[in-house]
């Protein structure tokens, strides 16, 4: 098995796992309770956020942790629009973003809020111009991601931020789910960076784990009401075992990044090469170092991109269309879409994306078995 679908989710590291059946057995204490059980529990909880804050340069107290991207997200705008309304309603995003950021902006345009979507280039980038025009008196949001989920574009996160510094009163979130052990940390790190979204399943950590980078000082409103965890902003008992094994997991992906990007890149580029000497095949993610290391999608014109994922699925490949959120559904790529790819040539693209434990010889037997697979195409291609 060969497994290109790392964007979608990766497999959890044996080391992750120990520690989180370890903590599960020895730490299964309430973190609230008073006993020394769960004073335990409480330990490990609050190690691991200093472990995490230590490793993305923040603080202890900006950690808050979530179940997933998909919370973080929904909190953070939904947050702020609760916690802002009385300075203004108008939130700016993307037209490329994940659909927990794109489907929380639709909700609150059904509570009267308003938002502007800012198109992208043909390669996948907005503008910060397109950011700075579409400011306003009223304005108290700008989300951006910064690596795109289906190309792989980086987007302007530092000049954007740099805008923002003229903008003091506006909060500025960045989705961060496809940037861990990429390269591009340093971006999502800008000083003028409020908020941050991470996805624990994304860094080889459990499914059902995240946190969000909350800026001292900075306030939202919270979603989950309740018990009064992670200090009155996310109720509900701490998973204690997932919150030590996504520490663990992210401590082992920044440990050796810069060698693991040079490694996937070459990977991509291997195959990018490759398949793009075909007359019928289209790159959507370019090679140059504005898209991040792990992302390739490309079409094979007048083939279904679910046909082409089960055919390599038949050679025990694994990838994807381009998400797996959209693959299930059958919704159209949003990013695509925005990039002006017609139709026909999006509903043909397909995502390859990579993580550190990819090897060149898995590149290589992919292009063995691209050959077979575009000959079969080539066979039921129509006559022209």
């Amino acid at each position: 098995m060969i497994y290109f679908d790392n964007s979608a989710t990766t497999k959890p590291l044996d080391s992750v796992l120990d520690t989180y059946r370890t903590v599960a057995t020895d730490f299964f204490g309430n973190p609230s309770s008073l006993h020394n059980l769960g004073d335990q529990a409480r330990a490990v909880v609050d190690q691991s956020r200093a472990q995490i804050a230590q490793l993305i340069h923040a603080q202890p107290e900006e950690i808050y942790f979530t179940s997933g991207g998909t919370e973080g997200d929904n909190w953070i705008i939904k947050g702020t629009a609760m916690a802002k309304r009385q300075f203004g309603k108008h939130l700016i995003t993307t037209q490329i973003e994940h659909p927990a950021v794109r489907n929380s902006m639709l909700q609150l345009e059904k509570l009267g809020f308003d938002v502007t979507y800012l198109p992208v280039d043909s390669r996948g980038f907005v503008s910060v111009d397109a950011v700075r025009n579409a400011i306003r008196p009223d304005t108290i949001l700008v989300s951006v991601m910064a690596v795109n989920n289906e190309v792989g574009s980086i987007q302007p996160i530092d000049a954007i931020g740099d805008l923002l510094e003229d903008y003091p009163t506006i909060h500025y979130h960045v989705d961060a789910v496809q940037s861990v052990g990429k390269g591009v940390l340093d971006k999502v790190r800008h000083p003028r960076i409020d908020f941050l979204t991470f996805s624990g399943h994304k860094f080889h950590a459990p499914r059902g784990t995240g946190f969000i980078f909350a800026k001292s000082g900075r306030m939202i409103d919270p979603l989950m009401a309740g018990g009064g965890q992670e200090r009155d902003w996310r109720s509900g008992t701490e998973n204690t075992p997932g919150i030590a094994a996504m520490a663990k997991a992210l401590r082992v992906c920044l440990a050796d990044e810069e060698t693991n990007v040079a490694r996937e890149q070459a990977i991509r580029t291997e195959i990018a090469n490759y398949v793009n000497q075909q007359d019928d095949v289209t790159l959507f993610s370019q090679l140059d170092d504005g898209y991040a290391p792990h992302i390739l999608t490309f079409a094979i014109a007048g083939v279904r991109g679910e046909t082409i994922v089960h055919a390599f699925e038949h050679e025990g490949i694994f990838m994807s269309t381009t998400s797996a959120c959209s693959s299930r559904s059958g919704a159209e790529s949003s990013t695509l879409k925005a990039m002006r790819v017609p139709d026909a040539l999006a509903t043909s693209a397909i995502r390859i994306s990579l993580d550190e434990e990819n090897t060149m010889a898995e590149a290589q037997a992919f292009e063995r078995a691209f050959d077979k697979v575009h000959a079969e195409f080539q066979k039921l291609a129509p006559a022209k």
